[in-house]
């Protein structure tokens, strides 16, 4: 049996090559995935070992818990330094700061000047490392960004405490002097991730943090004396550091921390890898549907075996060990040709300059080889399970005369569609449920809106041999009016419900998941514009510069104008400042306060939400409900504002406006203020999604003034950009088993030309022309991709709003966004390719005489 199997192998390799190309292409997804994952993990082990410098040996935390954020204080450097055997050796810290430029800031980390440049993962291209108290070195991106050079001088925030997230702690009043003198450069990409580090000498470093920073060392980087033993001052270092501290080489340091970092490779890898699973999932459909066509096809083969003697199970082996080589053959092709295209993806990384260290080659691992390899392998054998099965109920004699198609009317088909029919009620049951119960349960929400998406699709899926067949009837019994070849189109069409059924379903899978990120994507969007309006209402605010506490400059006509003038800006409007002292009920709330006026109506005009200043009036301070809620004061509060003009007694009107300011109008505020100055503009940016660039563009228009520019506009854009790159990443990957499931059409309509191949010698032999059966195998292929391609788009539109509204229900107005286009396009592009798909095996049938096919085989 075992050269029979090959033999036939040989024989059916063009009928193969369909179901070779899915898992070529699957296992090549699995295995460029893992190598990807390997790619990340190595460029960070060569980032975090590049911070080390060339250091022989690395003092690290041992990582059991302690007090305090350091441990090695400059004595205790100072005791390490004077051991035998050690050549330099440096402490190992750094702190996060903001420094400042006029109006330009920018926040990076910060490390001490190293004894020894060995140990110095930076370098100097322009200048010197510091060697003195006040003296800073720069990233050349960073003073590029804050328009220094060599010999400027920056502000260097102070740390008022350095407990939470970088820059926590801040005091952006209180700037430290310092002199730019020298320019950096990364190599090695050790600070790639922050964008760069500066550098200072300890003395500057130290004195910038408060005294918890201290003792402020976490670590030490040791280069040793030329020809000293490594093993032995490496025990003489672990002996005289402090207790809670390892010795360990520059790899064995990089390794560890690697190792507690790469969670985020390992959820890439796995999230990545679930998509491969998708893909598999349509391949094995592919598969599936190959080897059914194949096993009839030798239906009269099978049985002649069985009756010289073949027994039912070699004839299970027989089928079972062809889908075993193919899995095998597919799978190292499928290896290889991941293996290639992540390398070339390495290779085009490495071209950008990216600031992040490429490797320059793939890592070839066992796990990498095995995984795809032994994963493709078994998903063909799982595949082709069922087939084999076939091959073996049929009697000797029984299997001499036609085949006929599986009917799915006996007690196993009823029992099949009743389960079906239980699943898909009781899964719709709990999408329903979850979208009601997001108000009041979310986390169980989101479970059930998962387990009953899954349990309905699959559902759908199990019933697709009932309703796809009857959708491809009623879709083509129209199209069967418009001439011989729709007529023998949709005829084709139904004659193999199951085998029309596996490939529509190949393609429904695909087109439901992308159809349903789309759907999701845009419904998001919509749903959180009111929100990203309400959370931030203003796109660019530009104020008067007013460090340590002095009062600001007033804004002029002229920069006003400079800043409506620039491209990409909306609209400007100026707000007059001062500061009052706050009353109400008798007693006073705040020393003093900020107020601003503001007319309402050109307010309107900046802000994203303009309903806030619809109760703004000459009699009117707006407060927010945050500083109402702080001090306690009622909705109907009368305040009492006094200034240096006088006082003016207002009614409260309580906004959702996120601002800890007071707003009044112009003329409010002239009463207790007659001089005050315009002192901040709102700005409001025509094209959200080119914040970065407007806002660059109104720096540099600015530069020269003494204003601080912030705004919300960059965020906003990049939540927005977030969504639009998750989605085209999502699609991209679930591309993969869209392009699966066309294979899985080209193959289904290669297959019915070869079943059918007398059938169409006798209807071209009785008038039939080339380009009839050409359009016929056309229409076909049209048909199938439509009906899985139209009923995935109306499964993705449920499902996607389904979990719009799951996600977002509880802080969000859901509001359903149907991005026609997009629906529209993959509906198009499964025609076409559905029509693509029939042109190699309309080809072949059509240059087939009638005479040659219908010879008996």
């Amino acid at each position: 049996m075992l050269a029979l199997t090959f033999a036939q192998m040989r024989q059916s390799v063009g009928r193969l090559a369909a179901a070779g190309i899915a898992i070529v292409i699957g296992t090549a997804f699995v295995a460029a995935t893992l190598l990807a994952g390997d790619v990340l993990k190595r460029a960070g082990f060569d980032s975090v070992a590049a911070g080390y410098g060339d250091a022989d040996l690395v003092l690290v935390d041992d990582g059991e818990p302690r007090s305090g954020l350091g441990g090695l204080s400059s004595d205790d450097i100072d005791a390490l330094r004077s051991l035998d055997g050690i050549a330099a050796l440096d402490g190992v810290g750094r702190t996060f700061t903001t420094f400042a430029h006029r109006d330009r800031r920018a926040s990076l980390p910060v490390i001490p000047t190293g004894s020894d440049p060995a140990l110095q993962p930076l370098v100097a291209t322009s200048g010197r490392m510091p060697a003195a108290l006040g003296e800073v070195a720069l990233p050349e991106a960073t003073a590029e960004r804050l328009h220094v050079g060599v010999g400027d001088e920056v502000g260097r925030a102070r740390a008022t405490f350095i407990a939470g997230p970088p820059g926590a702690g801040l005091d952006l009043e209180s700037m430290i002097t310092m002199v730019v003198v020298g320019l950096l450069d990364d190599p090695d990409g050790a600070f790639a991730m922050e964008g760069g580090a500066a550098v200072m000498t300890e003395e500057s470093l130290l004195d910038g943090l408060p005294d918890e920073a201290l003792p402020f060392f976490t670590g030490a980087v040791v280069a040793l004396d030329a020809g000293a033993d490594l093993p032995e001052v490496g025990a003489t270092l672990a002996a005289a550091a402090p207790t809670g501290y390892d010795v360990l080489t520059k790899d064995e340091a990089a390794a560890r921390t690697v190792s507690s970092l790469t969670a985020g490779a390992d959820i890439f890898t796995g999230t990545i890898l679930a998509f491969a699973a998708i893909a598999l999932l349509v391949a094995a459909l592919v598969i599936a549907n190959t080897f059914q066509v194949l096993v009839a096809q030798r239906t009269r083969t099978l049985a002649l075996l069985r009756c010289v003697g073949a027994t039912k199970a070699q004839v299970h082996r027989s089928v079972v060990l062809e889908a075993a080589t193919l899995g095998v053959v597919a799978s190292v092709v499928g290896v290889a040709l991941g293996s290639v295209l992540v390398q070339v993806a390495v290779m085009m990384l490495r071209g950008a300059e990216l600031a992040v260290p490429v490797p320059p080659t793939i890592t070839i691992t066992a796990a990498s080889v095995l995984v795809p390899l032994v994963v493709g392998t078994v998903v063909t054998i799982l595949a082709s399970l069922v087939p084999a099965r076939a091959a073996t109920r049929v009697a000797p004699l029984a299997a001499l005369r036609p085949a006929e198609s599986p009917s799915t009317d006996g007690a196993a088909g009823q029992a099949r569609l009743v389960v079906c029919l239980v699943a898909l009620v009781g899964g719709l049951t709990a999408c329903v449920g979850a979208v009601l119960l997001t108000d009041h349960a979310a986390e169980v929400a989101l479970f059930a809106s998962v387990l009953g998406g899954c349990l309905s699709f699959v559902a759908i899926l199990l019933c697709a041999v009932y309703w796809v067949p009857a959708v491809v009837r009623v879709v083509g019994r129209p199209l069967s009016r418009r001439g011989a070849s729709a007529q023998l189109a949709a005829a084709n069409t139904a004659r193999n419900p199951r085998r029309t059924t596996a490939t529509s379903t190949a393609l429904l899978i695909g087109v439901t998941l992308v159809a349903m990120m789309s759907v999701a994507a845009a419904t998001t969007r919509s749903s959180l514009d009111g929100t990203l309006d309400d959370t931030f209402p203003v796109d660019l605010s530009v104020a008067s510069d007013a460090p340590g506490g002095r009062t600001p400059t007033p804004l002029s006509t002229e920069l006003l104008d400079q800043l409506a003038a620039v491209d990409g800006v909306a609209h400007v409007t100026p707000l007059v400042s001062t500061e009052v002292t706050i009353s109400w009920d008798g007693q006073t709330v705040l020393g003093t306060g900020t107020l601003r006026g503001v007319d309402p109506d050109d307010a309107r005009a900046a802000v994203r939400s303009p309903g806030w200043f619809d109760g703004l009036t000459d009699d009117v301070v707006l407060l927010s409900q945050d500083l109402a809620d702080a001090y306690d004061m009622p909705a109907d509060a009368v305040l009492e504002l006094t200034g240096p003009s006088g006082t003016v007694v207002l009614s409260t009107t309580i906004t959702e406006l996120p601002l800890l300011e007071l707003i009044v109008t112009p003329a409010a505020l002239a009463q207790v203020d007659a001089a005050a100055g315009i002192t901040q503009a709102w700005v409001r940016l025509s094209d959200i999604d080119e914040a970065a660039t407007t806002i660059d563009t109104v720096r540099e228009t600015l530069s020269e003034d003494a204003v601080t520019i912030s705004g919300a506009a960059l965020e906003r854009a990049t939540i927005q950009q977030l969504i639009d790159a998750i989605l085209a990443v999502t699609v991209g990957l679930l591309g993969i088993a869209v392009l699966i499931a066309f294979v899985g059409v080209a193959n289904t309509l290669s297959l019915s030309v070869l079943e059918r191949r007398r059938e169409s010698a006798t209807l071209r032999a009785i008038g039939l022309s080339r380009r009839q059966l050409r359009s016929t195998l056309a229409i076909e292929g049209m048909l199938i991709a439509g009906v899985g391609a139209v009923a995935g788009v109306v499964l993705g539109l449920g499902y996607g709003w389904m979990g719009a509204a799951v996600v977002l229900g509880s802080f969000a107005d859901i509001h359903l966004s149907v991005p026609w286009l997009q629906l529209t396009s993959i509906v198009a592009v499964a025609l076409a390719a559905g029509l693509l798909a029939s042109v190699l095996p309309a080809r072949s049938a059509a240059r087939t005489s009638p005479v040659e096919a219908l010879a008996v085989e």
